[in-house]
Formats: structure tokens, sequence, C-alpha cells
């Protein structure tokens, strides 16, 4: 049986780009493959929400983008964390710790 991936929650696709982003700069489809790659599977990006994020995020001026060259030869914009993202990741980052606390004691609530 394949294995099928899970819906990203609401509000969280930022922290999980800016995430992946703040290793090094990618192109929009590595940043995909990263996330799928990571999750082994469980998220799998697909352009229709992926790329409208990288532009919401380079808009607010948390992502930057140049255009490049692949390895493949293909042009790609890539995308690089700017200090104003690295913020936003740290408070999405402390904002996901609430999260998964509160729900976490609902969980164990008997």
């Amino acid at each position: 049986m394949a294995k099928r991936s899970t819906e990203i929650m609401k509000g969280t696709l930022d922290l999980l780009v800016l995430k992946t982003l703040a290793l090094e700069p990618r192109h929009g489809v590595a940043v995909a493959d990263r996330i799928a790659q990571i999750t082994r599977g469980t998220f799998r990006l697909g352009p229709g929400s992926l790329f409208p994020a990288l532009h919401r995020l380079e808009q607010n001026g948390c992502i930057e983008g140049t255009w490049s060259t692949t390895p493949e030869g293909r042009r790609a914009k890539f995308y690089r964390m700017t200090a104003a993202g690295q913020k936003q990741l740290a408070a999405e980052k402390k904002n996901w710790d609430k999260v998964v606390f509160a729900i976490g004691q609902i969980l164990a609530e008997p």
C-alpha cells in the first residue's frame, strides 16, 4: 500500500519553509523535496501551496529570491532567509511549541 501524504495544518507552512531555508538557499522544488524527505513523505507540497507561500514570505521580507541555474542546468529562483526571516522563524517556533503543549494537555486529559 502506498504511503499517503498528510495535510499540513493551517499556519504551519511558513514554519516548514523557513526552517528548510534556515540551513541553505534552495529553489522552490528543492524546498518541497527537502520537506518530503525530512518527513519521509508525510508532507508533500504541491506548487499550489508552496509557491504562494514563497511569494508571501518574499513580500514580507522573510526571504529573498535570486534567479540562478540548478545543477541540472535549469533556470530557477533560489530563496535564502533574511534577518527578518530568522526572527519570524523564531516566533513561529515559539508559537508552535505553545500549540504542541496545549494539544498535549488536551490529549493527556482522561
